[in-house]
């Protein structure tokens, strides 16, 4: 009961079989074996029962969980294969009690292994079945999203362009409805599919042109059908029975194009094969990059202590003696860390579920890893930024005037909100001044009076698949949200489709369909006329595609023809428009097209949309999302750039841009050459080639009327600027942009299953504050696992270091004598450790994690922070524990006098002292492995400060310690556990290889203190430099929008005001130039040095740049002058550029002056000597400002362009330099204001 039994099938059945296979029945007599209603579909309690009946819409067996398979995984890994080898080296030696331990270690570490990855399994299943494909069912009269498992015999099902198809479906109404069926039938063209005919029993399944089947997608237009067949019933379904237990993991060798091989080739794919399967039993090539690569730890680490093992033999001179065994077994075991694969599956899994809880849903769990190092986010508007339900506010019909729509609380009612008309333009409209919009009317009566706004709401209301309706005083819509809004705007006037289309006898009858296409940007209808025998095409679309297709206009009643300064008026007020914010559509229609009979195949959109008449524009609203505002600016802070990507017109689009705050409020200030920038139009982006794009000082943040083929560029110019790209998209089109991105996100609502597929998370609610939370999910879980294996690795490097070093602990018999036991290790690896690790890797996300930059995934979880970390506590550890094994032998005891013989392997009273300061040594290691859980709660912040914001200087630690109650009580369980370890007589001295201790508590409890101050002292000295990195990185600039949005102001060549700053500079370079060459070209020495600093040269340059006679006359002067000039440089103005204006212009002056007093004298000594000549026809003057001076020998007339110039430049600086002190006082007030408002904020 419940489950699909397999029975032997019959193609083109129903689960329960009917007269006859479906393609062979009209889609009536299928409704009616089926007992369905076609326009409303199943209630909800016939849906459970024929879910119960039939089963679920699924092929049989599910891979599911496989608890063998976890429980091989268990044993199949490096870290258990060291225990393994250390187990049979204790029994070698005839150590049972070290050989037992480790053998009960390694069953507890399956059977702890195997119980929580089997959870992390199940946990993970449940989560694959919730990103399972969705299909559109009608059920209870209403449009539902349905889970595809939950399909069953008789559902009324919604298919558009990109479905999968969810089960085998009689086709009830199809419009240009195309599937592939390749996966079925092997043809790769897709079927173009007819409802109204039926076929032979005998009908083979690729031309049952009337039916639809399960696993297809949707290539082509729309349809609704009744599902007759699921699960394994399906044609689909069979072919997955018959292929069942025939996939294989075996490499087939190469062959020629004959077909054959050599037996070469054979051994090769044999041993690809064999290495393959080792792979996967080491788990170095399965699973997620991150568990691949801390398997592959895992083998360096299994290296490394074979490594030490060897070590601890060869300086004890390779001996066979049991006690160098077991030292060399506890030196091995030191270095691994057996709970970290289970530790980082749980993780990963609890991630999982809790992204779930904030509507997150991940269906490849390399994203997980990848989430965290994002650093730019391609998002689309409608429905993600914004709440995706549209309502009519605008709409002009040219000679008529423009309609305003008021609020209403229920957008699907069309009874509710009145209706204003005024007769100017809306780019003559004063929408800030209620009074403007016109006057109330009634809507009811205004079709009787206009024949043109008759033909706008034809196209409103037929151009449009909607539908809206009242059921029992409650208004219901179906349909996509933009149409919705125009069917209840049409509705307003009582100009329903359904009253229009639907009936006994209606007047309008569709008859073709040409869907939104993102390429062409339009839909269209055509539409039969029964009052006047025309048919007509009603095309609604993007506002400058239309126009292109409209070579005249409606106004009134008259049809006239578009010149350009009307087009002109129209964009106008499109933009006027789309400056409040809407989505502004065109709408036309024609009547004077080719006859097309009803769903006539191959039909060229082309010859029917053209030659139509503009109706006039509709702008929708479609109001941001209250949370999309203060997510985009968390992404600000999280150093995340935000662009929108989105099919709306430029001005609509940068709207609402600045109202989420992806374009930055002071867009005024912004050079209009770097707003241009900022928003682009696809149109122009496109024309752009890579390189160009490239050669952009920054790519735009919002590009408007996008294709996907825009997305992709986009995303690629991303990549080619090293930045780590996630990208949200909904449909059929998204797919190669989703693939291409480095994390695809799909929208679970609106979203189509083949972007669902192309994707690796989907959002349940199709919200922008939803990435958001994916991204501190994905950076707590990065997080995480750095604590966890910061914190396991740490401990290794501590017990690995100690018994190194302790090698030189010797005994009688010159054999080492080991500071830790290596049940001790074992114990501190998986008890003391282990489940402190697996509470760290449920630690809440730290308060500022969301303030830092995004994660370096090249690096990935092993950053140089980490490694540096790892060293730093592993050596301080070792250290203490290394000093208090000494401490109790050499400080409190007799030294090597207390070192007895054999005391790697018994008790004796020889042995008294080495057992206690083994002891001690556990005792101490065992408290640094705790407490350093509870100092990775945050890496960087002190222990007694994780929360920034606290008010509670010495009682925060508390609370922080109890935040986490699992971490809290693994860490007191391992405070507990410890003494029975020490004090319970035999378990300690037998098993332990320690004794009990007394007084040597002093030292545990003084080395406590000593590993927290060291480590509270590292944790500071990070502070200090991530803190002065910050600045450096920041600029010291505290303010987010400057951070953001600062290097938009500051490029550019013009802004709004033609007096800016930017404009003096281009002015002032030119002059500077001009300047440079008139003293290049002097015989003034001193000046022509200046000029050649400020190109820029260096000083030895400058030297050689100068003539002989130049050189002899700094000759006798280089020490005092060389030293004096210094290279004056032509550098841009920052915003407040003035300062630089000024020294710039000073520098020039002080040139000047200098040439105006020595020029004269030089120049009657050149008329003096009989040397001189008039060069002046020989050398051309250069640029405009200065084009009657000669440059060669300036003389009089050099001297009185040179004083004049400088006059002027005087009179500028003077200027400058006022309005610098104006500058400088205002920034002081803004200073002032700054800081209260800073002082104000801390108060708070």
């Amino acid at each position: 009961m419940g489950q699909n039994e397999e029975k032997p099938h019959i193609s083109g059945q129903a689960n329960s079989p009917m007269t006859a296979p479906a393609h062979a029945l009209t889609y009536e007599q299928v409704a009616q074996e089926l007992n369905c209603n076609i326009d409303d579909g199943l209630t909800e309690s016939e849906a459970k029962q024929r879910l119960e009946t039939y089963g679920r819409n699924e092929f049989g067996e599910q891979e599911g969980v496989q608890p063998l398979k976890i429980f091989i995984g268990q044993i199949a890994n490096a870290l258990t294969l060291v225990l393994i080898l250390a187990m049979a080296a204790s029994f070698g030696i005839k150590s049972w009690i070290e050989g037992g331990v480790v053998a009960a270690v390694i069953v507890l570490n399956i059977v702890v292994g195997f119980l929580q990855e089997f959870q992390a399994a199940k946990t993970m299943d449940s989560l694959r079945s919730l990103s399972s494909p969705t299909a559109h069912a009608v059920r209870n009269g209403n449009n539902q999203v349905v889970v595809t498992a939950e399909i069953v015999p008789g559902d009324m099902v919604e298919l558009k362009t990109g479905d999968t198809i969810p089960a085998d479906i009689r086709l009830v109404e199809a419009v240009n409805f195309e599937t592939n069926e390749a996966l079925l039938t092997g043809e790769s063209l897709p079927v173009r599919k007819e409802i109204n005919k039926t076929f032979p029993d005998d009908t083979g399944p690729g031309d049952r042109l009337n039916v639809a089947y399960s696993s297809s997608t949707v290539t082509k237009g729309r349809a609704r059908g009744i599902v007759f067949a699921t699960g394994t019933y399906t044609e689909i379904g069979q072919i997955a029975v018959a292929l069942r237990g025939k996939s294989s993991k075996r490499r087939q060798p190469k062959r020629d194009a004959e077909g054959n091989t050599n037996f070469g080739r054979w051994m090769q794919a044999w041993t690809l094969t064999g290495s393959d399967a080792v792979g996967r039993f080491l788990g170095v090539n399965v699973g997620t990059p991150l568990q691949r690569k801390l398997s592959k730890l895992a083998i360096i680490l299994l290296g490394t202590a074979i490594v030490c093992a060897i070590i601890v033999l060869a300086a004890n001179d390779f001996s066979s003696q049991r006690e160098v065994i077991i030292y060399a077994v506890a030196t091995g075991l030191s270095m691994i860390p057996a709970s970290l694969i289970v530790v980082l599956t749980i993780t990963m899994a609890a991630g999982t579920k809790r992204m779930v809880q904030r509507h997150v849903i991940v269906r490849n769990l390399k994203s997980l890893e990848a989430l965290g190092a994002v650093t730019n986010i391609c998002s689309d508007k409608t429905g993600t930024l914004t709440q995706g339900t549209m309502i009519v506010k605008k709409a002009w019909i040219p000679g008529r005037g423009t309609y305003s729509v008021g609020a209403s609380n229920e957008p699907f009612n069309p009874t509710l909100g009145d209706i204003t008309l005024t007769e100017d333009q809306p780019k003559n409209i004063n929408f800030q001044n209620e009074k403007s919009e016109g006057t109330s009317i009634d809507p009811a009566s205004q079709p009787a009076q206009d024949s043109s706004l008759v033909e706008y709401l034809n196209v409103a209301s037929l151009a449009n698949l909607a539908t809206v309706h009242e059921i029992e005083g409650e208004w219901h819509a179906r349909g996509d949200p933009t149409e919705i809004a125009m069917q209840v705007f049409a509705s307003r006037f009582n100009w329903n489709r359904m009253r229009l289309s639907s009936g006994d006898s209606p007047r309008w009858r569709e008859v073709a369909e040409f869907p939104f296409d993102s390429d062409v940007k339009k839909m269209s209808v055509i539409f039969h006329d029964s009052e006047s025998q025309k048919q007509w095409v009603f095309t609604k679309g993007a506002v400058e595609r239309v126009l292109t297709s409209c070579p005249v206009y409606a106004a009134g009643d008259q049809v006239l023809e578009f010149t350009d300064a009307i087009k002109e008026d129209v964009l106008s007020n499109m933009e006027s428009l789309a400056r409040l914010g809407l989505r502004v559509l065109a709408l036309a229609s024609r009547t004077d097209i080719p006859h097309v009979e009803n769903d006539e195949a191959g039909l060229d959109r082309g010859l029917f949309e053209k030659d139509l008449v503009f109706r006039g524009l509709i702008g929708l609203y479609d109001p941001p999302r209250p949370e999309s505002a203060p997510s985009v600016r968390k992404c600000h802070e999280a150093g995340i750039s935000v662009h929108m990507l989105t099919g709306d017109h430029p001005e609509t689009a940068r709207a609402i841009a600045l109202e989420v705050g992806i374009l930055p409020a002071k867009m005024s200030e912004i050079p209009k050459d770097v707003a241009k920038v900022m928003v682009m139009a696809a149109s122009e982006f496109d024309k752009l080639s890579d390189d160009e794009i490239d050669q952009l000082p920054l790519l735009p943040l919002v590009v408007a009327r996008c294709a996907p083929q825009t997305k992709v560029r986009m995303i690629e110019a991303l990549h080619r600027r090293k930045a780590f790209v996630a990208m949200t998209g909904d449909g059929v089109n998204d797919s190669p942009s989703l693939k291409r991105s480095d994390v695809g996100i799909a929208m679970g609502q609106a979203g189509s299953d083949v972007a669902k597929e192309a994707s690796d998370i989907v959002l349940t609610d199709d919200n922008f504050a939803s990435i958001l939370n994916a991204v501190e999910e994905g950076r707590r879980m990065f997080d995480n696992i750095q604590k966890f294996i910061l914190h396991v690795l740490a401990e290794n490097i501590a017990q690995a270091c100690t018994l190194l070093i302790g090698l030189a602990f010797k005994d009688r018999n010159n054999l080492s004598v080991f500071p830790l036991a290596p049940v001790e290790i074992l114990w501190i690896i998986m008890i003391t450790s282990g489940m402190p690790d697996m509470g760290l890797g449920f630690e809440i996300a730290a308060p500022d994690i969301m303030q830092r930059p995004p994660q370096n995934l090249k690096q990935g979880v092993f950053t140089p922070e980490l490694m540096l970390d790892m060293v730093v506590y592993g050596l301080w550890m070792s250290a203490l524990c290394l000093a208090s094994f000494v401490l109790v032998l050499y400080g409190f005891g007799n030294g090597a006098d207390d070192i007895g013989e054999n005391c790697n392997n018994t008790y004796s009273e020889d042995c008294r002292v080495i057992f206690r300061a083994r002891s001690t040594t556990f005792a101490c290691l065992t408290w640094f492995a705790l407490f350093l859980a509870w100092e990775m709660i945050n890496m960087r912040r002190s222990f007694f400060r994780m929360q920034p914001k606290s008010k509670k200087y010495f009682t925060q630690w508390i609370y922080d310690v109890w935040r986490n109650p699992f971490l809290f009580w693994a860490i007191i369980a391992g405070f507990v556990t410890m003494f029975p370890i020490i004090y319970i007589p035999g378990l300690n001295t037998v098993v332990f290889k320690h004794a009990p201790i007394s007084w040597e508590w002093g030292i545990v409890f003084v080395e406590a203190v000593l590993f927290f101050l060291g480590i509270e002292s590292w944790k500071w000295a990070k502070r200090i430099y991530f803190r002065r990195q910050a600045r450096k990185s920041t600029g010291g600039v505290s303010d987010l929008e400057t951070r953001v949005f600062g290097q938009y102001y500051s490029m550019g060549g013009s802004r709004d005001e033609e007096s800016g700053h930017n404009g003096r500079y281009q002015d002032l370079h030119v002059r500077m130039r001009a300047l440079i060459e008139m003293s290049l070209q002097s015989n003034n020495y001193d000046s022509k040095w200046r000029a050649l600093g400020m190109q820029r040269l260096s000083r030895r340059e400058m030297f050689q740049s100068l003539s002989a006679a130049g050189r002899q006359h700094f000759a006798s002067r280089v020490d005092n002058n060389l030293d004096g000039f210094r290279p004056w440089r032509i550098t841009k103005p920052t915003v407040n550029g003035s300062v630089q204006d000024n020294a710039l212009l000073r520098g020039v002056k002080r040139s000047l002056e200098d040439d105006a007093s020595s020029q004269r004298p030089q120049k009657q000594a050149r008329e003096e000597s009989p040397d001189h000549t008039d060069r002046t026809k020989a050398t051309p003057s250069v640029t405009p400002d200065v084009s009657s001076v000669d440059l060669t020998d300036p003389g009089e007339g050099g001297n009185t362009a040179l004083k004049d110039e400088n006059e002027r430049l005087r009179e500028r600086i003077e200027s400058l330099e006022t309005e610098n002190r104006a500058l400088k006082r205002e920034n002081s007030k803004l200073k002032d204001k700054q800081t209260k408002m800073v002082k104000m904020l801390t108060d708070e």
